[in-house]
């Protein structure tokens, strides 16, 4: 019987401890996955377009074709290659941040070129929309969604690996990044499943609900969500050009290369001193989200002609295909 107790009271630990190992995963996933905002943002403001022209019945199963393939480049391609360069060569995960840091500036500052010169850039997607149109469109869309989807989660995962422990071990490390994977995929596409159907959820309320007050919020959905996925694409951009260019400023202390993070530390606490003492933090964090900001616009803006004009006819001639960038 004494020998039944100590095993039973040798399980309760063991599952205390796994217990406490799997809080410790979650809590380590969530706080990395925070640091990825600006590119999860950018995820789900951008994956709405490619059910754009589909009947309402096909936008489910496109969503969760596009979350899968999701799924799969995290899972089987993006984690097993971190984990391999973060125990053997972890000095590159810093400078695929800084690529990465450098994509998000570039999508930012497109997206603003988008709405600086709107001519340029509907020429551009007429030109894309003939090129896709006939019998194999969603299959197109899918690929092009699920392609775009493995740079996003590139840097979702790179992001969320330099924002965990140094110390922690192989498993740990590999757990956490599953989570954030996972986790992040729900959320994004979670969203993305409930903003493409919010149109069809209004109409059906505005138009067969029983209440006065229930046809009105159907009403208001309806013509609240254009101006909803305006604000969701200005954030994401927002977003994108502030967590680019503090990944930037971050990775290159990282690398050994401390002064623009010192000069922007020094001009935020600066700031954050001439205001009252109680405003101080938010002063100093608002001033260096700031200054990240236009130092990611700046860096988008340089890697624009770049992008264009040389890696873009690049892809294309390796691959036949539009290298333009963007979304």
């Amino acid at each position: 019987m004494s020998g039944l107790l100590a095993l039973l009271d040798d399980v309760a630990a063991i599952a205390k401890v796994a217990a406490t190992s799997v809080d410790d995963v979650v809590g380590q996933a969530a706080q990395a996955g925070a640091k990825a905002a600006g590119a999860v943002i950018d995820d789900a403001a951008v994956t709405p377009k490619y059910v754009h022209g589909f009947s309402a019945a096909r936008e489910l199963p496109i969503v969760w074709r596009i979350a899968r393939g999701s799924i799969l480049n995290k899972i089987l391609i993006v984690l097993p290659a971190l984990l391999v360069l973060s125990t053997f060569l972890p000095q590159a995960i810093w400078w695929l941040l800084i690529v990465g840091g450098l994509y998000l500036c570039f999508e930012g500052a497109e997206k603003v070129w988008h709405v600086i010169s709107p001519a340029h850039h509907d020429v551009a997607e007429q030109a894309g929309k003939k090129a896709v149109t006939g019998a194999h469109l969603e299959e197109q869309r899918v690929r092009g969604a699920i392609q775009t989807d493995f740079i996003l989660s590139a840097e979702i995962m790179t992001i969320a690996l330099s924002a965990l422990p140094g110390d922690l071990g192989f498993a740990f490390r590999a757990a956490a990044l599953a989570v954030v994977g996972l986790g992040i995929t729900a959320l994004v596409y979670g969203s993305v499943a409930v903003i493409v159907k919010a149109d069809d959820v209004g109409l059906a309320m505005a138009q067969h609900g029983r209440l006065g007050a229930t046809r009105a919020v159907g009403r208001g959905i309806v013509r609240g969500m254009p101006g909803f996925m305006t604000l969701l694409m200005t954030v994401g951009t927002a977003a994108m050009l502030w967590v680019g260019g503090s990944i930037i400023v971050h990775a290159l202390a990282e690398i050994g290369w401390h002064g623009p993070e010192d000069w922007i530390h020094g001009i935020a606490v600066a700031a954050a001193h001439s205001l009252p003492e109680n405003l101080h933090g938010a002063g100093e964090w608002i001033v260096t989200a700031g200054i990240d900001g236009v130092l990611g616009v700046t860096l988008g803006f340089l890697t624009l002609p770049v992008v264009h004009y040389a890696i873009g006819p690049a892809i294309r001639a390796v691959t036949g295909r539009g290298g333009q960038g963007g979304h």
